[in-house]
């Protein structure tokens, strides 16, 4: 070997020893994913009855929460919640409407300390809860939001108003084009709820859209020499349920499979327990309506498989910008919802169904955390005010002092490590509020004026309230107690 060549090979030596150093010193990356509105009917959450390959492609690659909760039934007080690592009591943030800058100031949200910590951060879509409540750059660096191209269905007929009215953007023609527009079709209802297929591409929907700008990010390398932290907000499947028309045809609705609702339910549970939202679908408590029970079925479910073929999307852009195995991806949704079970419809309940949540988390090898095991997974109780912990200590982030959530990580390196003794929800009822924590067995929850317990080992869908059972006196006498401790850790914060 001649002495040029010996150079060399010193030179390439030191070199890979340099890059092997500043990959083992790098921080991983990290792609956030919180859905809008999904509950538990994806493959990974034992849901036989659709297709949600993105979800198994990264529960394969990762570890599955099947026991996931969310704090508040509602997208603003639940994102306000996990975004912030705080219980809603804590963040003050009960509804839609307030900001937690208002009532807490001086919070620090996750996206901001990622940026603060030299992370490059980028949103599409729903993250927080509304623009309104968006920290815009003290949290970002960049932010958007998309909205749907109009309906092939609409288009004549905004044509045909316009060259009657004016334009619909503009004085009273703006007024009488929405009154008019609700009243199209199905699809147009808005939150009536409107759904239906829309006669568009996928990438002609907002979520089609904000798939499709964090694969141009990461082709793009839009972080530089930063790690990212970047956020997929995903609208669906909120309402309208729509969606572009081949995923309606994956679902007729004679063969969707669900349980009839019991018509004596309501008999032995206490009425403050349920929200009158099914009236605004076209239902009656206590009767079934099969029928339009299976179009929103489909059209709910016909959302969640659009929605997993963009999450795919951006996972193919992970690997193709050679980011697959230096990024942390968390994918999860903000609440569940309801579709008929016990009569009810939406959310704002303290159900199973609209409180459980899909949780799928992948660590990757270049963490110095360790890699999750692929194909994992945890029946341990967790709840989505720990996100941001586990996120800081995977990053190598310092935290802020007042996060009341667990690290996850424990769990992450070994999946036989036990999780949490309790899952804590809350929901508002006018000025006060309905508690409820679920253990390994049981749901109980406390509502001004009556209680409620279910024995989720044995009945799982929550047909049959123990609350005024004499047989579990005792039981109910120990979740009350446990209930107390969780509440007192859950306002422990509070301003």
């Amino acid at each position: 070997m001649t002495r040029i060549q010996q150079t060399l090979l010193v030179i390439a030596v030191a070199f890979a020893l340099a890059v092997d150093v500043v990959g083992a010193d790098a921080k991983p990356n990290v792609l956030f994913i919180v859905c809008d509105d999904l509950n538990t009917h994806v493959s990974t959450s034992g849901y036989q009855h659709i297709s949600t390959p993105a979800f198994d492609e990264l529960a394969a690659a990762g570890m599955t929460f099947r026991r996931a909760y969310c704090q508040y039934p509602v997208c603003g007080p639940s994102r306000a919640s996990f975004l912030h690592g705080l219980y809603p009591q804590s963040t003050g943030i009960l509804d839609n409407s307030s900001d937690i800058r208002d009532v807490r100031p001086g919070t620090v949200s996750m996206p901001q300390r990622f940026k603060q910590s030299g992370y490059w951060t980028g949103a599409v879509g729903k993250v927080f809860h509304n623009p309104a409540a968006d920290p815009g750059e003290v949290a970002w660096h960049e932010m958007l939001r998309f909205e749907n191209d109009e309906m092939p269905l609409v288009t004549p007929i905004r044509e045909k108003f316009e060259a009657e009215h004016g334009s619909v953007d503009q004085g009273k023609a703006r007024r009488l084009w929405r009154q008019k527009y609700a009243t199209i079709a199905t699809q147009t209802r808005g939150q009536q709820p409107g759904y239906g297929p829309t006669g568009l591409r996928d990438d002609q929907h907002r979520d089609g859209r904000n798939a499709r700008q964090i694969a141009s990010w990461l082709e793009q390398n839009a972080h530089g020499e930063k790690p990212f932290f970047m956020a997929c907000g995903i609208q669906k499947p909120h309402v309208p349920f729509l969606a572009p028309d081949k995923y309606f045809d994956m679902y007729p609705r004679a063969g969707l499979k669900f349980q009839p609702a019991s018509p004596r339910f309501w008999d032995q549970a206490p009425q403050i327990a349920m929200v009158k939202r099914y009236g605004g679908f076209g239902f009656e408590l206590g009767v079934e309506n099969d029928s339009l029970r299976r179009e929103y079925i489909q059209a709910y479910h016909a959302c969640i498989s659009f929605i997993d073929a963009q999450i795919g999307l951006v996972f193919d852009a992970l690997k193709s910008s050679g980011h697959w195995d230096d990024t942390i991806v968390i994918l999860t949704s903000d609440h569940g919802y309801q579709l008929g079970e016990h009569f009810m419809w939406g959310k704002v309940t303290l159900f199973e169904v609209c409180d459980r949540v899909p949780l799928v988390i992948r660590v990757p090898k270049g963490s110095e955390t360790g890699q999750t095991k692929a194909g994992s997974s945890s029946d341990g109780l967790v709840e989505l005010v720990d996100l941001f912990p586990t996120l800081a200590e995977l990053c190598d982030v310092t935290p802020p002092d007042d996060l009341q959530g667990q690290s996850l990580v424990p769990m992450l390196r070994d999946s036989s490590v036990a999780g949490k003794q309790a899952a804590y929800t809350v929901v508002s009822r006018g000025k006060e509020l309905g508690k409820a924590i679920r253990t390994g067995q049981w749901r109980y929850t406390s509502w001004p004026g009556g209680e409620e317990l279910y024995d989720l080992q044995n009945d799982p869908t929550e047909q049959k309230n123990l609350a005024d059972s004499k047989q579990h006196s005792s039981t109910i006498k120990a979740m009350r107690t446990h209930l107390s401790r969780v509440e007192a850790i859950a306002v422990s914060k509070e301003r």
